[in-house]
């Protein structure tokens, strides 16, 4: 019988169930993205064998990095809040410190324990940083009218660090290539970091005001054709993504920044509202494709053999840095302690860092340290899915009972005006 019919019959029969049964889901300790790697694992080899493929990382990328664009821009159109420091307090406080803190983290222990290069150790800790924001959905913002502080926090989170992980990923890979690293680090500085991150945020901006200059202007002579309206989401992800990448500026960064800019400069509560609906449906969908390819791929020969490094990367990332550094990073913010310490259990690693493994494999990363800092990317990956998605719903549903009505940003931030 032919295994693609197989397949489609079982995705069509996974897709049937958590849809028909998602209030029932709902109330179970089990996040989506959990049931989907189940399944991915039955359907692999070890299971009923019905999911063979074994793509290149090449093609990974490339479907890694569209659902990691439709979830930023996702995430960007749920930024309720102004442009202003104050406002953004925890997300200058996770992405400013919580991150750089866990990639050098990560890197000493991966010289100091596993003994790889430095180099090798910040490339590792760079693919780990991003925290996920196509997993992690039951923490996040649900709508651009929840003002807790918790979900602005991890929503913005993911929405940035997925793109501003990439100066230490590139710092890694010019390490490998030569590392003498006085002969490229002023390049790096200039390029990598400063420039990439300036175009990515001006192209941002432009493409996002452009596109709505334009809706502005057809608008007065046209009717509007609600179900178009919502592709225009999908050119702007296209257009942002492809022009800051011409210029050599991050499209990840662009992406989120054109998100923002739409809900904050452009459109309307209704289109907002409606592009937004679109763009979780596409990142819903994405999701269960990219989840079970991700359990078809597991395999317990590499996993068991890097089994030891695996642990000792996966859990001071769980359990130690990401607690402590969100704690640290978090000294002095008005929000609840329950909330400190709830940003740090939630970092949940994913999509992501899959994409930022794949570049790199494209871009380099080889051999045996190619093949370790892969298994451990995986192995952590699969570890998190499964803790997070176990605790997530009841963690919540007790925030929810005795936190959130004290963390909104109205409460625990000031506003100046």
């Amino acid at each position: 019988m032919d295994i693609y019919i197989l397949d489609l019959l079982v995705i069509g029969l996974v897709l049937l169930a958590v849809t028909l049964g998602s209030g029932w889901i709902s109330r179970l300790p089990l996040s989506y993205a959990l049931i989907y790697l189940i399944v991915g694992i039955i359907l692999s080899p070890y299971g009923f064998n019905l999911i063979r493929a074994r793509p290149d990382a090449e093609l990974l990328e490339r479907l890694t990095e569209m659902v990691v664009l439709i979830s930023l821009f996702s995430c960007g159109l749920k930024m309720n809040r102004p442009i202003k420091a104050w406002a953004w307090n925890s997300t200058i406080r996770l992405i400013g410190f919580l991150m750089p803190l866990s990639i050098f983290a990560i890197a000493a222990i991966a010289h100091f324990v596993l003994k790889l290069e430095w180099g090798e150790g910040i490339l590792l800790g760079a693919i780990l940083a991003p925290t996920d924001p196509v997993l992690a959905s039951e923490v996040q913002l649900y709508d651009p009218k929840d003002r807790d502080e918790l979900r602005f926090g991890l929503t913005s989170e993911g929405g940035l660090n997925d793109a501003l992980a990439f100066p230490f990923v590139y710092f890694g890979l010019h390490w490998l290539k030569d590392d003498n690293w006085q002969n490229w680090f002023t390049q790096w500085v200039i390029v990598d970091l400063v420039w990439a991150i300036a175009a990515g945020l001006l192209v941002g901006v432009a493409v996002a005001k452009g596109i709505c200059w334009v809706e502005h202007r057809l608008e007065k002579g046209r009717a509007v054709d609600d179900l178009m309206e919502d592709f225009v989401g999908l050119s702007i992800i296209l257009l942002s993504y492809s022009v800051a990448e011409l210029v050599h500026g991050y499209g990840f960064l662009a992406v989120f920044v054109a998100g923002v800019t739409m809900y904050q400069k452009c459109e309307s509560a209704e289109r907002s509202a409606s592009r937004l609906r679109f763009m979780e449906r596409l990142e819903k969908l994405a999701e269960v494709g990219i989840i079970l390819l991700l359990g078809s791929l597991l395999r317990h020969a590499p996993m068991l053999r890097f089994i030891g490094p695996a642990l000792v990367i996966a859990g001071t990332l769980l359990f130690v840095i990401r607690p402590l550094g969100a704690w640290v990073s978090t000294i002095g913010s008005p929000v609840h302690p329950s909330t400190r310490w709830l940003f740090g259990w939630f970092g949940i690693r994913g999509v992501g860092s899959l994409y930022y493994l794949t570049y790199a494999l494209g871009q380099g990363l080889e051999g045996e340290v190619g093949e370790l800092i892969a298994w451990l990317t995986l192995t952590t990956v699969t570890i998190s899915v499964a803790l997070h998605g176990i605790t997530s719903t009841p963690i919540m549903q007790w925030y929810e009972r005795n936190i959130e009505g004290n963390n909104s940003l109205e409460k625990q931030l000031p506003n100046p005006d």
